[in-house]
């Protein structure tokens, strides 16, 4: 369960990566609210990653929120693209949101919290 789940983090964090740096045109749509986009993509980045790397839960909730930053950031740097404060806020709710989960499921599944990097 970790490896699919260190796996499946570090590929959404790829995703969500080109779908931020990408031009404007590229940006996958669903037809969700933007923010509840946003929100979904970091607490399932935060939620996987905290499962894969079950002894780092802090760490990988500074790197996720890290990240949504500067990815934010980057954003200043594509002409079609804006970064936002109230974007960044949106993905930190969503890391803590992810994270939060994977402490609550490491409870209810005690072999989640248990199982680890070797």
């Amino acid at each position: 369960m970790s490896r699919a789940s260190r796996l499946l983090g570090w590929l959404i964090l790829a995703a969500i990566t080109v779908a931020t740096v990408a031009p404007i045109g590229y940006r996958p749509v669903s037809t969700m609210p933007v923010s509840v986009e946003r929100f979904s993509a970091f607490a399932a980045l935060a939620f996987l990653l905290s499962v894969g790397y079950p002894r780092h839960r802090w760490q990988i909730l500074a790197l996720t929120i890290g990240a949504a930053g500067l990815l934010e950031a980057m954003q200043l740097l594509e002409p079609t693209r804006h970064g936002r404060v109230a974007d960044f806020l949106v993905k930190v709710v969503g890391c803590g949101f992810g994270a939060a989960a994977s402490l609550a499921a490491g409870l209810v599944w005690p072999r989640l919290a248990t199982r680890g990097e070797a």
